[in-house]
């Protein structure tokens, strides 16, 4: 990887990105409950009242990417619209029940659905999220999908919801233990991030396509995207801008994460310095002066920079899934600056 520029967002965010909207919007329309509210103000459509808001709405990158694997393989991205909200819908409820379980008040510079409602209510919510999303499949029948890709898009979107609870069980669980290492940090990624990220691209390329090579190969390309998307995740985590991530300044640290560069540290610090690490990550709340203490230390052993090392390694085994796979032009183009824009994003 070269060059310091700025990197820049894919087109592909912006082209696919009304259609996304629209059909996320026409998913809940008609559903009036303030539980739905609920759900709207967490996806950036209104306020706290229920009024119209210009709030972030995020990246959307997992549909952006089912849409755009379609597309490549040479199959109508429009059809693909119903699978790519379901995998939106169930990533979201996934970011509301994170929020409760780190106890996080503010996500994309907003408070987070838990920290107005209640932690009972944004469990609804959240619930009720991962439910929609396997109604929104439904929307494949009307496009023409065939019966059996329908089954398979719904068994690849809950096997990946699946895996990634389980990735969250094994997040959780690492805030007790010091004895994680990279691999623990690895096991836990893949589960987490990597798999939703995978199946987006995975059911995107079947309902494009009857090419299994093709099909096998973006899944792949979308598993090493996923692994350098989260590695990339907990850097700004710890190094990140608070104003451009929206994250509070040392959030990770605080919440005891057991992140890529904490895993390193825990396996390659030696001596005092472990004993600090462990030390501050024992007490029962992290300060200032600790989460001054663990960016020393991470700076010691250089984590930052095998951190960004690994991310740029899943960035060239990406690239290197893509050769050889016939895609068209455009959509190869835009998974190229994906990878790149999934390294370098400072949000």
């Amino acid at each position: 990887m070269k060059g310091d520029q700025k990197v820049k967002s894919p087109s592909a965010f912006r082209k696919y990105r009304s259609a996304i909207d629209a059909e996320l919007r026409w998913v809940l329309a008609g559903r009036k409950s303030p539980l739905y509210e609920m759900m709207r103000y967490h996806l950036g459509w209104v306020d706290e009242q229920g009024n119209p808001s210009p709030g972030s709405p995020g990246k959307a990158l997992r549909p952006t990417l089912c849409l755009l694997a379609c597309e490549a393989v040479g199959g109508s991205w429009h059809k693909a619209l119903p699978a790519a909200v379901g995998m939106e819908m169930m990533h979201n409820f996934s970011l509301i029940h994170d929020d409760i379980q780190d106890d996080d008040r503010e996500r994309r510079h907003r408070p987070t659905v838990w920290s107005i409602w209640g932690k009972p209510q944004a469990i609804n919510a959240g619930d009720a999220l991962a439910t929609i999303a396997g109604l929104a499949l439904l929307g494949l029948a009307h496009r023409g999908i065939p019966a059996g890709k329908q089954l398979l898009t719904h068994k690849l979107m809950y096997e990946a919801c699946l895996t990634t609870i389980e990735g969250q069980y094994l997040d959780i669980s690492y805030e007790s233990r010091f004895d994680i290492v990279v691999s623990d940090y690895l096991e836990m990624t893949e589960r987490k991030t990597a798999a939703l990220i995978s199946h987006s691209l995975e059911v995107g390329a079947l309902l494009g396509s009857d090419d299994e090579a093709v099909i096998r190969g973006l899944s792949r390309f979308g598993w090493n995207l996923g692994m350098a998307f989260q590695v990339r995740d907990d850097i700004l985590g710890i190094w990140g801008d608070e104003m451009k991530t929206g994250k509070p300044w040392g959030s990770d640290i605080r919440h005891k994460k057991k992140s890529l560069p904490i895993a390193y540290a825990l396996e390659t610090a030696k001596g005092k310095a472990r004993r600090e690490l462990v030390d501050i990550y024992q007490e029962e709340v992290i300060d200032d002066e600790g989460v001054r203490a663990v960016l020393g230390i991470l700076e010691a052993v250089e984590a930052r920079v095998y951190a960004q090392g690994l991310a740029n390694e899943y960035h060239d085994a990406a690239l290197e899934q893509l050769r050889g796979l016939s895609l068209l032009r455009w959509p190869r183009s835009q998974l190229r600056d994906m990878t790149r824009f999934v390294v370098e994003r400072e949000s």
